[in-house]
C-alpha cells in the first residue's frame, strides 16, 4: 500500500457506511476510467479539496504531488529576517562596492530581460508595449542611473556646525542604513513600483525583502526569478503570495516598511508596524481633481487629460485624473473635445483598441461595474459606457454631474470612469476639493496667472501640475 496526496478529483461520489467512506471517481487524465478507494480521516471530519487516500500499488492514477507544498508562515518569515539581519551585520551591504554591484545588476537585468518584463505586464494588464516601456522599464532605468551617479555624494558625511561649548571640535552627519527593510508593492505598475523602492533600499545599504502584488501574478513570478538570478540572495529576497504570506511578514520586526497601495491596507500595515515601532512609508492614492478653466486651448487640454487618465493604465493609476471640475457653460464643449480626444487615441471603438490596458482582475471589474450601475449615476453617462466582463474591458466613460454622495464621488475610482462636476464659477472648485481628503495629485488648466497662484496657495496635495497631468512624477526619481 502507498499513500498519495492528489489534486481534486473529477466526477466523484462518496458512500458513507459509518465505519468508512468509499470514494468512486473518474480519472481526470483518462475518460471512463473509474477507481475506488477508502477515505481517511474518519467520517466525523469533513472532506477537503485535497484528499489523502489509500490506493493499491496497481492503481494507474498519476501522482500529482508527493507532499503538500510547504507554506510560507510566521516561522519561515522569522527565519528569513534572521538571515537578512545576519547578512547585514557582516557589513557587506554598507560598502560602496556592494551597492554599486547590485544597482548595476538591476540595470543589466532590465536591459537583458526587457522582453520578458513586457510580456509579464501584458499578461497581467494587457499593458501596451510602449506604455510598459515608458511607465515602467524606463522609470527603473532612470532610477538606477541616478543612484549610480549620486551614490558617492549621498554616502559622503555632511559637515555640521559645532557650538562654542565644544570648541575646539568638529562634527559631521553620517548617513547609515537602517537594516532589514520590507517593500510591499502594488499591482497597477507592478514592475516599476516594485523595483524602484528596492533600488532606494539597496542604495541606502539595506538588506531587503520585496513582496510583489499577487494581483499581478505574471510580474510577481518574473520578479522572483529575476531577483534570484541577478541579485545577491543573501541580502535581497522576494516573497510571493497573498494575505497569509503578507501577514507572516508583517508579524516580524523590520527596520522600515515601504508600502504602495490603498488606504485600507495601509491602515493594516501601520497597525502591524506600530507593535514594533517600525517606521513606515505609505504611498497611497486618493481622488485627484483636475480643474479646467474656460480660457484654455480645448484640443491640447483634452489630449493631456486623455493621456493622464486613459493612457495611464486605463485610469488604474494613483495619480490619474479622478474627476474634473469645470463651469456649467463650458462643460458641453469640454465633453465634445474629450470625446474627440478618445477617438484620436483609441479609435471609434476603444473596446477593440490594442493601445489601452484592461482591468486587472474580475474583482476590480465588478467593483467598477457597481460604480457605473449605481442608481444615482447610471443615467449620467455622456461618453462610453461599453464593457466586456469576459475580457475585463471597460471603455473610457465620462459622467456629467453625478451626485456628490454617490460612490463614484466618495471613493477612489482607479479605473476608466471620469465624472465631470460643474460649478457656477471656477473658483468654487477650490472649496469642493478642500471638502475632500487631501489628494495625491491636483491639476489645473488655465491661462489666468491669478487663478494659478490662488490654486497653488489654496489646494494642498502630494503633487501638482499646471496645464498638464501626470508628468510631474517624471521629475521625481523616488516615485
Amino acid at each position: 500500500m502507498r499513500s498519495l496526496c492528489v489534486e481534486p478529483f473529477q466526477n466523484f461520489s462518496v458512500v458513507d457506511t459509518g465505519a468508512r467512506r468509499t470514494l468512486t471517481y473518474c480519472s481526470p487524465w483518462k475518460t471512463n476510467h473509474k477507481h475506488e478507494a477508502v477515505l481517511f480521516p474518519p467520517p466525523s471530519r469533513p472532506i477537503r479539496k485535497s484528499l489523502c487516500i489509500c490506493l493499491s500499488s496497481s492503481s494507474k492514477l498519476p501522482v500529482m504531488m508527493e507532499e503538500e507544498k510547504k507554506t510560507f508562515d510566521a516561522n519561515e518569515a522569522a527565519l528569513l529576517v534572521k538571515e537578512l539581519n545576519e547578512s547585514f551585520r557582516t557589513g557587506k551591504t554598507k560598502s560602496y562596492e556592494w551597492r554599486v554591484s547590485q544597482l548595476k545588476s538591476i540595470e543589466k537585468m532590465v536591459v537583458e530581460r526587457e522582453k520578458d518584463i513586457c510580456e509579464a505586464l501584458y499578461k497581467d494588464l494587457s499593458k501596451p508595449e510602449f506604455e510598459a516601456f515608458v511607465s515602467e522599464i524606463a522609470m527603473v532605468k532612470s532610477s538606477c542611473k541616478e543612484a549610480l551617479k549620486e551614490l558617492k555624494h549621498w554616502m559622503k558625511p555632511e559637515k555640521a556646525k559645532t557650538s562654542m561649548a565644544t570648541y575646539p571640535s568638529s562634527a559631521e552627519i553620517v548617513s547609515e542604513p537602517l537594516g532589514a527593510v520590507l517593500v510591499i508593492s502594488t499591482w497597477n505598475y507592478p514592475f516599476a513600483l516594485s523595483v524602484k523602492p528596492v533600488i532606494g533600499a539597496i542604495t541606502a545599504g539595506n538588506a531587503t525583502v520585496l513582496k510583489p502584488s499577487e494581483i499581478a501574478p505574471a510580474t510577481s513570478s518574473l520578479l522572483s526569478k529575476l531577483f534570484e538570478e541577478y541579485l545577491d540572495r543573501s541580502a535581497v529576497r522576494v516573497v510571493e503570495g497573498d494575505v497569509p504570506q503578507t501577514t507572516a511578514l508583517l508579524e516580524q520586526k523590520w527596520d522600515k516598511i515601504f508600502y504602495t497601495g490603498s488606504p485600507r491596507v495601509g491602515r493594516i500595515i501601520m497597525t502591524a508596524a506600530a507593535k514594533h515601532l517600525t517606521p513606515v512609508v505609505l504611498e497611497l492614492g486618493g481622488k485627484c481633481p483636475a480643474v479646467i478653466d474656460s480660457d484654455v486651448d480645448l484640443q491640447v487640454t483634452a489630449r493631456r487629460i486623455v493621456a493622464g487618465k486613459w493612457q495611464a493604465n486605463n485610469g488604474q493609476a494613483c495619480i490619474s485624473v479622478d474627476y474634473i471640475i469645470t463651469t456649467k457653460d463650458f462643460a458641453p464643449k469640454l465633453i465634445d473635445a474629450l470625446r474627440k480626444g478618445i477617438e484620436e487615441c483609441f479609435g471609434t471603438d476603444p473596446m477593440e483598441s490594442k493601445d489601452i490596458s484592461r482591468i486587472v482582475s474580475s474583482n476590480h471589474f465588478s467593483r467598477l461595474q457597481s460604480l457605473m450601475d449605481e442608481y444615482k449615476v447610471y443615467n449620467k453617462i455622456v461618453v462610453g459606457g461599453q464593457r466586456n466582463q469576459k475580457e475585463l474591458k471597460i471603455a473610457p466613460t465620462i459622467f456629467l454631474d453625478v451626485p456628490g454622495d454617490s460612490q463614484l464621488m466618495q471613493e477612489e475610482i482607479f479605473g476608466p470612469l471620469l465624472p465631470i462636476i460643474t460649478v457656477e464659477n471656477v473658483k468654487d472648485s477650490i472649496d469642493l476639493i478642500n471638502s475632500k481628503p487631501k489628494p495625491l495629485a491636483a491639476y489645473l488648466f488655465t491661462n489666468n496667472d491669478k487663478l494659478k497662484n490662488y490654486f497653488v496657495q489654496s489646494v494642498s496635495s502630494g503633487g501638482m501640475a499646471i496645464n498638464d497631468t501626470v508628468l510631474h512624477i517624471v521629475r521625481s526619481p523616488n516615485y
